[in-house]
């Protein structure tokens, strides 16, 4: 099992918390002793943020807040409907059966961490990588967590000095306002779906973070 830090921030303002990822990538870059790193869970006011690939047209009628930010992918929404993680890892350090800088190894594993959690569910979901980008200081991929043709959890990852951030927002709570007025990665806002709604009730948030973080530290 991985020695990440896990880190609660509960409900927290979107550019704050990039900030204080920003800080904790800085640190795990520069201080060996702080290997491998943290895995954050979150939420946030409703916000949309523009990914590197955004295109226009992505954003529409929505009226809220809005912020560029470096991560791979499109516009999408993050909102307090959903649990967001955030790995801060270093990937010079080998992982089991991963080598060191295995970029695709971790997004998989992340990917599968959650698919793991959704059958605990009795839900098949299913990871789709959709996009990758390489330049001289990110590696960058948006990956999704599916349930047949419908999308449950966004993926997008950013990497610095080695060091991953950004991450996944799940669809928790069935909010009809959530992903309205915009294309969320690309897709009709009818693509999206809440685990309230694929499993026709309520998930206990606990439960579902205790689940992802046994699973996630399994994995990552």
């Amino acid at each position: 099992m991985t020695n990440l830090e896990v880190v609660d921030w509960g409900l927290i303002d979107y550019q704050e918390a990039l900030e204080k990822q920003l800080a904790l990538v800085e640190r795990v870059a520069e201080d060996s002793s702080l290997a491998p790193g943290y895995l954050i869970f979150c939420t946030h006011p409703p916000i949309v943020t523009l990914g590197r690939a955004t295109k226009e047209g992505d954003v529409q009628t929505w009226s809220g807040p809005v912020i560029e930010i470096s991560r791979g992918g499109r516009a999408t929404y993050h909102g307090p409907s959903q649990l967001v993680i955030y790995p801060i890892v270093n990937l010079k350090i080998e992982r089991r059966n991963r080598k060191a800088q295995e970029v695709h190894g971790f997004l998989r594993d992340f990917e599968e961490a959650i698919v793991k959690v959704l059958n605990d569910y009795g839900l098949q979901g299913q990871g789709r990588s959709l996009q990758k980008k390489l330049n001289t200081e990110f590696m960058e991929e948006e990956t999704g967590v599916w349930l047949g043709h419908r999308k449950l959890a966004s993926l997008g990852l950013a990497i610095k000095k080695w060091v991953t951030f950004h991450g996944a927002a799940v669809n928790v709570d069935l909010d009809p306002t959530a992903f309205q007025g915009l294309k969320p990665c690309g897709f009709s806002p009818s693509t999206m779906i809440s685990l309230e709604e694929a499993l026709k009730h309520k998930v206990d948030r606990q439960e579902l973070q205790k689940k992802l973080i046994d699973e996630l530290l399994k994995k990552l």
